[in-house]
């Protein structure tokens, strides 16, 4: 189901997110990109602070502002020279991008930055946790369409040719599971999986679909899964919901 982008915007998590993510780039400056930009909110706040914005997405956005540019784009073939922009944004993108694609994406991305580069993903993500099971092909998938999960030495193998300057952590997550519950959920046929989200199956590009009635041996499965969750939560630790990244380009890679 379509995602309501205004509530989004206005929840309390992602005001937060979105202004850890500014207070990483630059006040000011002349060139900016923002990668995967959806519906530009994120593009016009960068036009505040810079004087020319180029909004790339997969399929062209729609954006009526003076000084962004809205352009149709992939991030692991960026059309643009090296070291165009003065900053770059890439939020909520690279969790959806399969290798070889996500290491060529952070080349590109590195290659086409002059100074500033921000990256924002999920944080240690368990990829089990909220799996749904595709109506169409049957195949398990990853909650919200996020196949890749990240940690700071992840990212630092991803953007080795730049400068690690600064991090920053947003929210909190206790979502984590184990093989035997994931297991007895993917038997019960993921009931209780992210089967709101908009992102197609990873695996053959149709609408995920709504879970199917559950008999009593997979209520009884779901049931000790989530038992089985909850202590697990219970002695694990919380992390951070995201991780913000601030990188810069080397001086003598930003000169040529």
């Amino acid at each position: 189901m379509p995602i309501d982008l205004a509530a989004y915007r206005a929840s309390a998590a992602e005001q937060q997110r979105s202004a850890d993510l500014f207070a990483l780039l630059p006040s000011r400056g002349s060139t900016a990109l923002d990668i995967g930009a959806r519906d530009g909110y994120l593009a016009r706040k960068l036009a505040e602070r810079f004087n020319r914005v180029v909004a790339l997405d997969l399929e062209k956005p729609v954006i009526d502002h003076p000084r962004v540019e809205a352009v149709q784009g992939d991030v692991t073939a960026l059309q643009f020279a090296d070291n165009e922009f003065d900053a770059i944004l890439c939020a909520e993108v690279l969790e959806h991008i399969p290798e070889p694609g996500l290491t060529q994406a952070c080349r590109e991305i590195a290659r086409v930055a002059r100074d500033k580069v921000v990256i924002g993903v999920p944080y240690r993500q368990d990829l089990r946790c909220g799996r749904t099971l595709c109506a169409s092909c049957g195949k398990s998938n990853p909650p919200w369409g996020h196949v890749n999960s990240f940690d700071e030495a992840r990212l630092r193998s991803l953007f080795g040719t730049l400068n690690w300057d600064q991090t920053s952590f947003v929210g909190s997550s206790s979502d984590v599971t184990n093989a035997v519950s994931a297991t007895l959920l993917d038997y019960a046929g993921r009931p209780f999986g992210t089967w709101q989200q908009e992102e197609p199956c990873v695996y053959c590009g149709a609408p995920i679909g709504r879970p199917r009635e559950r008999n009593l041996p997979q209520r009884v499965a779901t049931r000790a899964a989530f038992l089985l969750d909850r202590l697990q939560a219970s002695i694990v630790k919380p992390h951070a919901n995201w991780i913000h990244v601030l990188f810069s380009k080397p001086r003598a890679n930003a000169s040529r």
